[in-house]
């Protein structure tokens, strides 16, 4: 039996449809159940139920976007560190393997090589030169791996309290008991809903314009449980759909697809953007799968992805 927590936010939801269509046994655990917050509850619920694996999905990500973890901060730090902390030390006492979904959101920018194949990490990829060439020469650009430490984080600075907690919540689980972590990106899929990038996308009276690796929410799931059902090596993985695309690339496949009557506006530049419209930076950034393909975890590229997503676009909220 599998332990699901967070079970009723939108990977949770994605999790326990995926193990039902599985067939996998499972239970979702609430707070008001257990709290599992707490040491001891949960290292209890642990020896009692001794479920095979647990998934954690639990956290804090603000709605309806990060800056409102700025001004919960309380909670913010405990769902994205002192919880996977928790969970960490109850499962390996009760020697319990578990995986965690965490956060691409700890990195920003990506690598990009020079002519002679020189690559340095570029933070900034709206900056104009780098832009130009990114989008000239895609072949340049490559995605931050497992093994490169964060650099939107509370140790590298600036970033914003969300990111920092979620980096702060892989340090305080490494190397304690047997478990992965799973780095999500920007999730989307076929089903429009607040959380779902290209309803934001379709929502926003202006878009930012950036690069970014991002997650199609089933595909992910899939691959992280392929972990466990699959037994790959523990430790850290980058769970994106392998590659990347820029705003402007989403709003043109929108537009293609299901609403190819709307203007879309974009934000002048950064400076523009962080005046009006956002209180706290935000992570765009490229991940390398590598790790996570040569492990032999299938994952579609994110064109595929996207483009089927869109083509099967469900606008319940439209």
């Amino acid at each position: 039996m599998i332990l699901l927590l967070g079970a009723t936010g939108y990977i949770g939801q994605a999790f326990a449809t995926e193990l039902t269509r599985r067939g996998a046994p499972f239970r979702a655990l609430s707070r008001r159940e257990v709290d599992y917050t707490c040491f001891e509850p949960l290292l209890a619920l642990l020896r009692e139920a001794k479920p095979e694996f647990l998934v954690n999905c639990a956290g804090y990500t603000g709605k309806p976007n990060v800056d409102a973890c700025e001004s919960a901060k309380a909670d913010t730090l405990l769902g994205n560190a002192l919880l996977p902390q928790t969970l960490a030390h109850a499962c390996a006492a009760a020697g319990v393997p578990w995986g965690h979904v965490s956060s691409g959101c700890i990195y920003t920018g990506a690598k990009v090589c020079d002519d002679e194949g020189v690559c340095h990490v570029e933070p900034d990829l709206t900056e104009p030169g780098v832009h130009r060439l990114i989008l000239e020469k895609r072949d340049r650009v490559h995605g931050f791996t497992e093994l490169d430490p964060p650099n939107f984080s509370f140790r590298s600075p600036p970033c914003s309290f969300y990111s920092g907690t979620k980096a702060l919540g892989e340090e305080a689980i490494a190397g304690v008991g047997r478990s992965y972590v799973w780095r999500l990106r920007i999730p989307f899929d076929e089903f429009d809903s607040p959380r779902n990038y290209l309803s934001k996308v379709q929502r926003y009276a202006k878009v930012y314009d950036n690069v970014n690796a991002i997650s199609h929410r089933a595909d992910f799931v899939r691959a992280c449980l392929d972990c466990w059902f699959q037994r790959v090596p523990w430790g850290t993985y980058n769970v994106t759909n392998p590659g990347w695309v820029t705003t402007r690339e989403v709003v043109a496949l929108v537009q293609q697809h299901i609403a190819p009557n709307r203007k879309f506006e974009f934000w002048e530049n950064d400076a523009e953007f962080y005046q009006v419209a956002a209180k706290t930076p935000r992570s765009n950034c490229v991940l390398d799968t590598a790790k996570l393909t040569g492990a032999g975890i299938k994952i579609r590229p994110v064109g595929e992805a996207l483009e089927e997503s869109l083509r099967n676009w469900k606008s319940e909220m439209l």
